[in-house]
C-alpha cells in the first residue's frame, strides 16, 4: 500500500520565485493518494494565485490567520490537528526565521506552532542568503527543535546565480515525505554515533589548467551524508570538487586531490564509529604536474602516473578501525570485482553498482548490491536520497549485529 494513501498534508506555501512548483507538488501528492491542503502566505500569494492551488487540491486554499470562517475563529489549530506532516515548500530565509523563533503571527507560523506531528522545510532561495550567517544560525536552530530539513538543490537560480538553494524536485520530496510517514524513516538509528564518510570525485592536476577527473556528481555521496544525519549521527563529509550545497547538519571539508583526501581521512578517522567511502577516488595521480601550462607542441604526448594511496584499505587496516564500508562502481563483472574488494581489503560492507551509460553518475537514481561477509542484499533502483535511507538503516543493523 502507498505511505501516503489517505494522509493528511498541510502544504505551506511561502513567497519566493520556486512556488510556481507547488501546484506539480500538490498533484504529485494527491496521485500519491494523499489529501492536501495548502496554507499560502501573503508573499506566496504574490507568485501563485490561491485559484490555482484550489483547483490542483480541490480544497480551499488557507490564507487568513484570524477568519469568520473558521469554526471558533481557530482555523490554526484545526488545521494543525488534521495533519499528519506539515511540509512548507517553498520555504524562504524569511519563514525559516520566523519558524526558528517561533513567531505565529500568521496562519502557516501559527499552524506549525500550534502542531503535533512532524513538520518539513523544502528551502529554496538565492545561494547568498542560504549561505548567510543568519540563516544558518536559524537552520541549526530549527533542526534542533526537530524540523526535517529537504534540500536545498544546487544549480542554476532565477536571480542567474549558480549554487545551493534551489528548491528539491516534486517528485524528491513526495518521496521523502512517504519515507517519514510510511515508517521507513531512520531517525535515531545512529544516534550518538560519529561518522566519517568521503564524496565526489578526486582532481589529479596535470599542469595549472588540466587535471585527470571523473564523472562523479557526488550526489549518491551526498544523500548518504544526509541519511546518517537524518540518523541521529555526527557527520564529518570529506567531498571532492562537487556542485552541491553542504546537506544540512553535516560538517563538509572540501579537498581537490587524492592526496589531499587521504590526508583529510587519516587527520580525521581517529575516534570515528563508522567510515563509508563513497568518493570516486583517482587510483593514480601524474609523478610531475608540470609547473606551466603543457603546449601542443607534439604529435604525441605521454605522462608518466604514479599509483595514489588507497585510503579505504588504510582505514580498515587500522588497529582502531571504525567500520568500513566502501563502494564498487563498475562497468562489468560488478559483483565479481565487489566480493574481492571486500575480502581484500576485509571491509565491514561494500556497496556495488553499475556505472556507464546513464547509470550510476550524473543521474538522479541509482541502484545497489549490499555486500557483507556471509549476506547480501539488494536494494533496487530509486532516487539516491531513497537509497541513502536504506543503506544506512542497514549499516546500523550491522554495526548493532552481534559478532
Amino acid at each position: 500500500m502507498n505511505a501516503l494513501a489517505n494522509k493528511h498534508i498541510l502544504l505551506g506555501v511561502t513567497g519566493g520565485i520556486a512556488a510556481y512548483k507547488a501546484p506539480e507538488l500538490v498533484r504529485r501528492l494527491r496521485d500519491a493518494g494523499a489529501q492536501v491542503q495548502v496554507v499560502l502566505t501573503a508573499a506566496g500569494g504574490a507568485f501563485i494565485t490561491p485559484l490555482t492551488l484550489q483547483a490542483v487540491s480541490g480544497q480551499p486554499v488557507h490564507q487568513e490567520l484570524l477568519s469568520a470562517q473558521a469554526e471558533s475563529g481557530m482555523g490554526h489549530i484545526e488545521l494543525a490537528r488534521w495533519a499528519d506532516l506539515i511540509l512548507v515548500a517553498p520555504c524562504t530565509a524569511d519563514f525559516m526565521a520566523r519558524l526558528a523563533h517561533g513567531l505565529a503571527g500568521d496562519l502557516l507560523g501559527a499552524c506549525c506552532l500550534a502542531a503535533r506531528v512532524p513538520i518539513a522545510i523544502a528551502p529554496a532561495m538565492n545561494a547568498g542568503m542560504w549561505d548567510s550567517p543568519a540563516t544558518q544560525r536559524n537552520l541549526r536552530q530549527i533542526m534542533a527543535d526537530g524540523v526535517q530539513v529537504w534540500g536545498p538543490g544546487s544549480g542554476s537560480q532565477a536571480c542567474g546565480e549558480v549554487g545551493a538553494g534551489r528548491l528539491l524536485e516534486p517528485l524528491e520530496l513526495v518521496d521523502r515525505g512517504a519515507a517519514l510517514l510510511g515508517g521507513e524513516s531512520n531517525a535515531g538509528a545512529l544516534a550518538g554515533r560519529k561518522v566519517l564518510m568521503t564524496a565526489g570525485p578526486t582532481f589529479e592536476d596535470l599542469d595549472p589548467v588540466r587535471y585527470l577527473g571523473n564523472r562523479s556528481s557526488g550526489r549518491m555521496g551526498y544523500a548518504v551524508a544526509q541519511a546518517a544525519r537524518e540518523a541521529g549521527a555526527e557527520v564529518l563529509l570529506i567531498s571532492g570538487p562537487v556542485a552541491l550545497a553542504d546537506p544540512p547538519g553535516v560538517t563538509v571539508q572540501r579537498v581537490r586531490s587524492a592526496l589531499d583526501m587521504h590526508r583529510a581521512v587519516l587527520d580525521a578517522v581517529a575516534g570515528m564509529d563508522v567510515f563509508i567511502g563513497t568518493a570516486a577516488v583517482a587510483d593514480y595521480r601524474p609523478a610531475q604536474p608540470a609547473g606551466q601550462k603543457i603546449k601542443k607542441t607534439r604529435e604525441s604526448l605521454t605522462v608518466e602516473l604514479v599509483r595514489n594511496p588507497d585510503i579505504l584499505a588504510e582505514v580498515a587496516a587500522r588497529a582502531d578501525r571504525p567500520f568500513t564500508v566502501g563502494f564498487a562502481a563498475e562497468t562489468d563483472d560488478v559483483l565479481g570485482y565487489a566480493r574481492r574488494k571486500l575480502e581484500e581489503k576485509r571491509l565491514d560492507l561494500i556497496a556495488a553498482n553499475t556505472v556507464g551509460a546513464g547509470q550510476g553518475f550524473e543521474v538522479d537514481d541509482n541502484a545497489l548490491t549490499l555486500l557483507w561477509p556471509g549476506g547480501q542484499q539488494e536494494l533496487p533502483r530509486a532516487s539516491k536520497a531513497a537509497l541513502a535511507r536504506d543503506l544506512i538503516n542497514v549499516i546500523a543493523q550491522r554495526l548493532h549485529a552481534p559478532g
